[in-house]
């Protein structure tokens, strides 16, 4: 079963930048899907950005789009997430997860589509 460990969450000041990153252990599984996704306190968990492996297109909701970039590194086995312009609506905890399959729906900022999950970094935006 793949391991998902993410680091790089930390405290920020308004504006600034930090970059997640997500390590798999298991660089054999081959997935449909591998994300990011946030849940801040009293809120649903909710994608951030993806990326549907089987053409490389990456996706971002409204909220993030313009300010965070989806990235792997498939020699290390790496998903990256850049976050620039951050906003202290951007705190929560944020998770690392992988789809082996995506659903009928195929939308891989749904957290259901995924069925592996790291154990999460937490981010806060504060002045």
């Amino acid at each position: 079963q793949v391991q998902l460990v993410e680091s790089g969450g930390g405290l920020v000041q308004p504006g600034g930048s930090l970059r997640l990153s997500c390590a798999a252990s298991d660089s054999s599984l081959d997935f449909e899907a591998i994300g990011w996704l946030r849940q801040a306190p009293g809120k649903e968990r909710e994608g951030v950005s993806c990326i549907d492996t089987s053409d490389g297109s990456t996706y971002y909701p409204d909220s993030v789009k313009g300010r965070f970039t989806i990235s792997k590194d498939d020699a290390t086995h790496t998903v990256y997430l850049q976050m620039n312009s951050l906003k202290p609506e951007d705190t929560a905890v944020y998770y690392c997860a992988t789809a082996a399959v995506l659903s009928y729906y195929n939308d891989c900022l749904a957290p259901y589509e995924y069925d592996h999950w790291g154990q999460g970094t937490q981010v806060t935006v504060s002045s």
